[in-house]
């Protein structure tokens, strides 16, 4: 018999993160009783620290797709749902009953992994499921979002009041819908804890790989919408997140991705009067962000450079 659900960890450069993530999955699942059935996936993406030797030592009952290339985060979950079973020509009964996308940089706590999926299986039209987030230290952390609008890029990325960037406006649920003892309706989790249904899966396909790194969790949660279906935050299931472990390596890098994931995004759901805006306020605040980098003293000329030449390919990117 499968597993009743499967969970997939993708995993580049994190070693000892990525060791944590899998540890405090499995310790969850198995001392919480009435768990559901669990086998973890990671997939490395060619990582250069020994991860994939330091994982096998440790886990040898997870499985490991080791990739020759970076695939990135979509890609990367891609391949192993499909080495599960997804998108062949397996019956259900060999599939599991649900697919679990975790970060490498998160730590799972006491029964978050069986709430996570008794409230998928149970919450009428639940398609997706996310769980609670706090950082490192803690403190609170939104774990989801409304699909974005012109009023969040704003907000992002030029002057606003302090008081918007907690607030609907900027995509933000009350706090106060975090600290209740049901799941809530949200437009997207983040992709960090992101547990989704057999049926949705089958339904609606896997990450769009034109989505590099970031925003591959909105454009499938709005495609998962479309198809009926709703998306919850389950603020009883507590995970750590730390956050930007990976895409802090590499800044300028990251800084490209995102903004050109966010174009992607805004390309394939816009209409064209709302793209031309997005890519107008996308501009201002690189030109902003250009203007910063080369007044911050903190930098070296290497990483100022970097970040300069970063915002300019974005800056080219809304012209496309």
């Amino acid at each position: 018999m499968p597993a009743q659900l499967a969970v997939i960890i993708v995993n580049w450069n994190t070693r000892d993160l990525t060791l944590d993530a899998i540890r405090s999955l499995l310790a969850d699942v198995e001392q919480t009783p009435n768990s559901p059935t669990t086998e973890v996936w990671v997939v490395d993406n060619a990582s250069s620290d020994d991860s994939v030797t330091a994982i096998r030592e440790q886990f040898p009952q997870v499985h490991l797709v080791a990739s020759k290339e970076n695939l990135g985060f979509a890609r990367g979950n891609n391949a192993a749902i499909k080495a599960i079973g997804f998108g062949g020509s397996k019956p259900d009964q060999d599939l599991p009953n649900a697919v679990y996308l975790l970060n490498s940089d998160t730590i799972t706590h006491q029964g978050a992994t069986k709430t996570l999926y008794d409230a998928l299986m149970r919450v009428s039209g639940a398609g997706v499921v996310g769980a609670r987030l706090t950082y490192g230290d803690g403190s609170f952390q939104h774990s989801a979002f409304a699909f974005p609008g012109l009023s969040q890029l704003w907000i992002d990325l030029l002057p606003a009041p302090n008081r918007f960037y907690d607030h609907q406006l900027n995509g933000r649920y009350p706090q106060e819908s975090y600290h209740g003892s049901q799941p809530f309706p949200v437009d997207h989790t983040l992709g960090a804890t992101m547990m989704l249904k057999r049926e949705v899966i089958q339904q609606t396909g896997m990450f769009d790989e034109q989505f590099h790194m970031y925003c591959e969790e909105i454009d499938w949660s709005w495609r998962i919408q479309h198809a009926g279906w709703n998306i919850y935050c389950v603020p009883q299931a507590r995970v750590t997140h730390l956050g930007g472990q990976s895409t802090g390596q590499v800044r300028p890098t990251s800084t490209i991705n995102l903004w050109t994931s966010r174009l992607q995004l805004f390309d394939k759901y816009y209409p064209k009067w709302k793209q031309a805006a997005a890519k107008q306020i996308i501009r201002w605040g690189m030109h902003r962000n250009l203007k910063l980098a080369q007044q911050d003293t903190a930098l070296s000329d290497t990483d100022r450079t970097a970040m300069i030449n970063a915002y300019q390919t974005i800056i080219q990117a809304t012209y496309a």
